[in-house]
């Protein structure tokens, strides 16, 4: 999607999944969470429009540590993909984001899902993001606050959000309150 704002400048919709599993300097993973998200509504030329509630799940990949603490945001932004993809890894290593091994336990996850309704595959760079048709702890924030978004723009035509989170609801994934 699209629109037109004020002197003529594009904005895009983008979605970004949110996730921490272990505690900061100053907080716990929930609380990692929210302050991303404050982070993310104070990047240029970048706008927080929805959050998600905040959601348990199990860790994928590395099963032994610490259950995540996930959300999804939607943001409009006039950034271009790779632009914003850097303000993300900027937000992820001011929270002290380590990368020791794949999967591994971290303070802060950023992953930019969709943006707009393009697909790109760069060295730095896919979209939509390759594996959150596969995981509840994205499809099912996802699916809270933007229930009639269909992806059908993708190959393989993955089609309505709501359908494929309700695919993934046995993941191990709870709402927090």
């Amino acid at each position: 999607m699209i629109k037109m704002t004020g002197k003529s400048k594009l904005v895009h919709t983008a979605y970004i999944a949110l996730g921490s599993n272990l505690a900061g300097d100053l907080d716990c993973p929930a609380s990692q969470v929210i302050r991303a998200l404050q982070s993310i509504d104070n990047i240029a030329k970048t706008k927080l429009v929805a959050q998600s509630s905040l959601y348990q799940s199990a860790p994928v990949g590395y099963a032994n540590q610490a259950d995540f603490i996930n959300a999804v945001a939607e943001i409009n932004t006039q950034l271009v993909p790779e632009a914003l993809l850097d303000a993300l890894l900027d937000i992820e290593r001011e929270a002290g984001r380590e990368r020791p091994f794949a999967n591994a336990p971290r303070v802060l996850d950023l992953d930019l899902l969709l943006y707009d309704d393009i697909s790109i595959h760069t060295e730095k760079l896919t979209l939509p993001h390759p594996r959150m048709f596969e995981r509840a702890f994205v499809l099912l924030p996802l699916a809270e606050i933007s229930p009639n978004l269909t992806l059908n723009f993708t190959l393989p035509k993955h089609g309505s959000i709501v359908k494929l989170a309700e695919a993934c609801k046995n993941q191990g994934i709870k709402k927090l309150s």
